[in-house]
């Protein structure tokens, strides 16, 4: 398995000769097809991360994620939301399917 890119929470792996990715949230690592990681990237990128600032929106600072069909849940607070979108970002422009974002790089 080859690293794709890490950050501080997180790590993303490829493994050409299973043709699959691995992110291994330090308490569980999911394998998962490139639809799969496609998926991940449409939920993570549509967390608000604003409203981890509003008591009224997100009253306890936490976000749910569910990966994989529901087969995973995470259970991630401000700091690993943040980190697990530059992740997401930085992993697939290092796989060449995007191109650099301008958000935040924690």
């Amino acid at each position: 398995m080859k690293v794709v890119y890490q950050s501080t929470y997180y790590t993303l792996y490829q493994s050409e000769k299973e043709r699959c990715f691995y992110i291994d949230f330090v308490q569980k690592t999911v394998r998962m097809s490139f639809c799969q990681l496609l998926a991940l990237r449409h939920k993570v990128l549509s967390i608000p991360i604003e409203h981890h600032f509003d008591s009224d929106l997100n009253k306890h600072g936490f976000e749910l994620l569910q990966l994989c069909n529901k087969e995973h849940l995470f259970i991630l607070n401000t700091l690993e939301v943040l980190d697990l979108k530059s992740l997401v970002e930085q992993g697939f422009v290092r796989l060449g399917i995007s191109v650099n974002a301008t958000a935040l790089h924690v």
